[in-house]
């Protein structure tokens, strides 16, 4: 098998297995008027949860 005859089998098969182009499925914009809100927004602040007394934090 020649080089040129080699390079030609090269771009068949990365034709073949290259992925198909797609359409963009994404046909109008993902946006909202009003922001939303989170899952857990109860509007209360987050308690202090203390450590065991013998466990350690860093940051």
């Amino acid at each position: 098998m020649s080089e040129i005859e080699f390079d030609r089998l090269l771009d068949a098969v990365e034709a073949a297995i290259a992925p198909a182009p797609q359409e963009d499925f994404l046909t109008y914009q993902m946006t909202s008027p009003v922001p939303s809100r989170a899952a857990n927004d109860n509007e209360k602040p987050c308690g202090l949860i203390p450590f065991p007394e013998d466990w350690y934090a860093s940051s």
